[in-house]
């Protein structure tokens, strides 16, 4: 039996990446999604393959929030929420305009708070629980030069989720929430690095293969895969807890000895 069969979810940022590898294997165990982004025709094409919903829209935008809850309880219910949309600027901190650095973090961490704010209340009117999972970063865990501003947004949603998970768990929703933490992931964020802040465009799978002890990038299936662990029911006694996926970058280093 599909894990998944019966319960209803929200993904942001579903587009492409994670989020649409995320969408893909939720909807192959029998969930029915809504995807929000801004990339109208890949999000559209993705929904009509899953057989899931569509919706235009910017995570940090409030108003547009209601429309996106409604979307997912004209399914019946609302168990999985997955706030993954994000964006990534680089450069050292001190060369950071306000603009960009106000944008990051309201994509990144506004954009968290608002799918708990507007999801939280709708899963409790159904009364099912639920699974939350909040993306994060391995920048989230540890500091890294020229990413100071995304380290920010991602430690913040780290403890966003171990707060929220701590507030469900006192009100006895039956909601739990967890983050995931990706290391280097083959994924379209590292086309969209803007130019002028890094040597762009970077290429992440010379970049893991250098500092990545497994030696290799992760696919965006491999954090999918993760993501469906917290929000089936395997992971009914997980809460508050970060998920890593980073081929054992946080671990430390490794020396590859020439035979």
């Amino acid at each position: 039996m599909a894990r998944l069969e019966g319960k209803v979810g929200i993904i942001t940022g579903a587009a492409s990446g994670i989020g649409a590898a995320t969408a893909r294997v939720l909807a192959r165990e029998g969930a029915k999604l809504v995807l929000t982004d801004l990339d109208d025709a890949a999000g559209e094409a993705l929904a009509g393959e899953i057989g899931g919903a569509y919706l235009h829209h910017d995570v940090t935008d409030e108003a547009g929030w209601p429309a996106v809850i409604a979307a997912a309880e004209r399914f019946g219910r609302l168990d999985i929420l997955v706030a993954n949309a994000g964006i990534g600027i680089m450069g050292p901190a001190i060369e950071m305009s306000l603009a960009d650095w106000r944008k990051q973090m309201a994509i990144n961490v506004d954009g968290v708070f608002l799918t708990v704010k507007f999801g939280i209340p709708a899963m409790r009117r159904f009364g099912h629980g639920g699974s939350i999972v909040m993306l994060s970063s391995v920048a989230g865990l540890r500091g890294s030069a020229g990413l100071a501003g995304y380290s920010a947004t991602k430690g913040a949603v780290r403890l966003f989720a171990k707060s929220m998970a701590l507030e469900c768990a006192q009100a006895g929703d039956g909601i739990r929430v967890n983050s995931v933490h990706p290391g280097i992931i083959a994924t379209p964020i590292w086309e969209k690095i803007p130019a002028g802040r890094s040597n762009a465009p970077l290429d992440p799978h010379k970049i893991a293969e250098a500092s990545v002890p497994l030696g290799v990038a992760s696919g965006p299936e491999d954090i999918a895969e993760g993501i469906l662990y917290l929000v089936s029911d395997a992971a009914r006694h997980v809460t508050g807890s970060e998920l890593v996926i980073d081929g054992g970058l946080t671990a430390g280093r490794v020396t590859r000895l020439q035979g």
